[in-house]
C-alpha cells in the first residue's frame, strides 16, 4: 500500500505564500494612492513621502473628494492614514527578491511581537495553573455534571463567542481558551475539531456580522461616510440566522461523532501534552482547588471587562495573566525554582504558534514592501466599476474575500479601501451601508480559512492539519455565502 501524503506543517505553508506574494510584487505594478491623516489638529496630506500640512475643515475633505465626516477624525474614530480616491498613481516597483523573503517572517515576527509575547504568557499562566491539578479536578467535575447535556456547551459555547466577535471584536483572547475548553470537548466525546470550531469559529462567526464591532463596522462606517447604526437591525438579523445555522452545522458534526467516532475529519494521533483526558476516578474539590479556579475565573472575567470597558490591548492583557500566574503560585505555595520552570515550560510549548502568528504576518510584509497592496485594490476596482448595481455588490463581496488573502486586519483594511469602493457603490446608486456589509460579510467569510490570519496559530494550538479543518469548514463557508449574496441583493433594493 501507498503511504498517506501528509500535508505540509503551517510554517512551510505560510513561507510558500510568502515566496507566492514576492512573485507577484513582479508582475502586478506598482503603486500608491495618497493619503490624509489627522494629527494634531491638522490634515497631514502624504504623497511619495512628501507630506504637506492642511487646514482640519469639512471643506478640506470635500475638495478631496474624501466622503467622512470632520467629526470622525476630530473624535478619534479614524487613525489610521486613509487612501484618498482619484490619487492611485504607479510608482516606482520595489520587487521582492531571496532576502526579501526570508526577512519577511521575521519583520512579521517584529510587526507581531506583542501578539506572540501575549500568546507565550498565555501557555505560561496554563502551565503553572495545570501543574496545581485544580483544572484537571475542576474539569472533571464539570464533565460529570454535563453529562447527557454535552450538546449545550456546544450551543452556549458557540453564541458567546460569537458575541464577543460581533460586539467588540474578540479574535486574539480566544487563544487562552483552548486549555480550557478541549479536555471538556474530548471529556464529552467529540473530537479535536469542534473545540477550534467553537472558539476560532464562533469569534470570526461574530467577526462576519460585526452588529457594533469598533474595529470593523464603526470605522468601516466612518471611513465611508456614514453613521454606524446605519442597516444595525439588518445586521442583527443576520446575526442571528448565521449564528442559529453554524451553530446547527455544529451540533450536526458533534453527533455524527459522538456516535461513530470514526466519522471524524481528524485523523491524527499525536499527543498533546497541553491537554489531558478527563478519564480516571472521580475526585472531589478541595478548599484550595475552588480558590484556585475563582482566581482563574476572575483573570478571563476581567480579560473580557477590560477589553470592552477599559479599552485594554495585547499589553494590558498580557500583563494580566503575568500577575495571575504569580497569583496562583502564591496561593498554591509553589517553589519559586518550580514556579520558573513551569513558567518557561508552558512559554516553551507555545513558541511554535507564536513563531506561525509572525510568518503570517510576513505574507503581509512582502505586498506591503512590494508596493502592490493598493495596486491590488485599485485594479480590482478598476474592473468591477462598470457593473450593474446586483453584480457590482455581489463583486465586492468576493472582492474582499480575495483581499482578507492578503490584509487580515480589518480596521486595516476598512481605512484602505473603503473611502474607493465606497465611491465605486456611490456612483452605482447602491446605499452604502451595503457597501460595508460586502466588506464584513466577504472578510468574515474567508478569515475562517484566511492562512495570514488566527487560523493556523489556532490549527497549531490542537494539531489539526490543514486538510482536516477544510473538509469541516468549507460546507460551512459555502452555506454562509450564500446567506450572505441573499442579504446583499435584498439590502440593495431597500432605499
Amino acid at each position: 500500500m501507498l503511504k498517506k501524503r501528509k500535508l505540509l506543517s503551517p510554517l512551510t505553508i505560510l513561507m510558500i505564500i510568502i515566496i507566492i506574494g514576492a512573485i507577484i510584487t513582479w508582475l502586478v505594478p506598482a503603486g500608491r494612492f495618497d493619503t490624509l491623516k489627522y494629527t494634531n489638529g491638522q490634515f497631514e496630506y502624504s504623497h511619495d513621502g512628501e507630506n504637506i500640512m492642511l487646514e482640519a475643515s469639512q471643506s478640506v475633505l470635500d475638495s478631496l473628494k474624501v466622503s467622512i465626516p470632520l467629526a470622525s477624525f476630530q473624535n478619534g474614530s479614524i487613525k489610521k492614514p486613509i487612501g484618498v480616491p482619484g490619487t492611485f498613481h504607479e510608482i516606482e516597483s520595489n520587487h521582492q527578491g531571496l532576502l526579501d523573503i526570508l526577512q519577511a517572517p521575521i519583520k512579521g515576527t517584529l510587526d507581531a511581537i506583542d501578539i506572540i509575547l501575549f500568546v507565550l504568557i498565555i501557555g505560561a499562566f496554563i502551565n503553572v495553573f495545570h501543574s496545581t491539578g485544580a483544572m484537571t479536578r475542576g474539569l472533571k467535575t464539570l464533565s460529570r455534571r454535563m453529562k447527557g447535556r454535552e450538546t449545550w456547551l456546544i450551543i452556549i459555547l458557540t453564541f458567546l463567542f460569537a458575541l464577543g466577535g460581533a460586539s467588540f471584536g474578540m479574535a486574539e483572547e480566544t487563544l487562552a481558551f483552548y486549555p480550557i475548553i478541549v479536555p471538556l470537548f474530548l471529556g464529552a466525546g467529540f473530537d479535536l475539531i469542534l473545540p477550534v470550531a467553537v472558539l476560532f469559529g464562533g469569534t470570526h462567526l461574530g467577526t462576519l456580522t460585526s452588529v457594533t464591532n469598533p474595529f470593523s463596522t464603526i470605522i468601516a462606517s466612518d471611513a465611508a461616510g456614514i453613521v454606524w447604526t446605519d442597516g444595525l437591525i439588518g445586521r442583527i438579523i443576520m446575526f442571528v440566522i448565521t449564528t442559529v445555522l453554524t451553530t446547527g452545522y455544529f451540533l450536526w458534526y458533534a453527533k455524527k461523532v459522538q456516535k461513530n467516532p470514526a466519522f471524524s475529519y481528524y485523523k491524527g494521533a499525536e499527543e498533546l501534552p497541553m491537554y489531558e483526558e478527563l478519564s480516571g476516578e472521580e475526585t472531589k474539590l478541595s478548599g484550595r482547588d475552588r480558590m484556585l479556579l475563582i482566581i482563574f475565573l476572575i483573570t478571563f472575567l476581567a480579560l473580557v471587562g477590560g477589553v470592552v470597558f477599559l479599552d485594554w490591548w495585547l499589553v494590558e492583557m498580557s500583563a494580566l495573566f503575568l500577575a495571575a500566574s504569580i497569583v496562583i503560585g502564591f496561593v498554591n505555595r509553589i517553589p519559586e525554582g518550580n514556579f520558573i520552570k513551569q513558567f518557561l515550560k508552558g512559554a516553551e510549548d507555545m513558541v511554535g504558534v507564536g513563531l506561525i502568528i509572525g510568518a503570517a504576518r510576513g505574507v503581509t510584509v512582502v505586498l506591503n514592501d512590494g508596493h502592490i497592496s493598493d495596486s491590488i485594490i485599485y485594479y480590482s476596482s478598476q474592473f468591477v466599476s462598470t457593473f450593474s448595481p446586483s453584480l457590482l455588490i455581489v463583486s465586492v463581496f468576493f472582492l474582499y474575500i480575495i483581499f482578507t488573502l492578503f490584509i487580515t486586519s480589518t480596521s486595516g483594511m476598512a481605512v484602505l479601501t473603503m473611502p474607493i469602493i465606497g465611491g465605486l457603490g456611490m456612483m452605482a446608486d447602491i446605499p452604502t451601508r451595503e457597501i460595508v456589509n460586502a466588506y464584513l460579510y466577504g472578510m468574515g467569510v474567508m478569515s475562517f480559512m484566511s492562512p495570514s490570519g488566527l487560523m493556523l496559530p489556532s490549527l497549531a494550538m490542537v494539531n489539526i492539519d490543514l486538510k482536516a479543518w477544510w473538509k469541516f469548514i468549507y460546507p460551512l463557508m459555502l452555506m454562509l455565502s450564500v446567506v450572505c449574496i441573499i442579504a446583499l441583493l435584498i439590502g440593495i433594493r431597500l432605499k
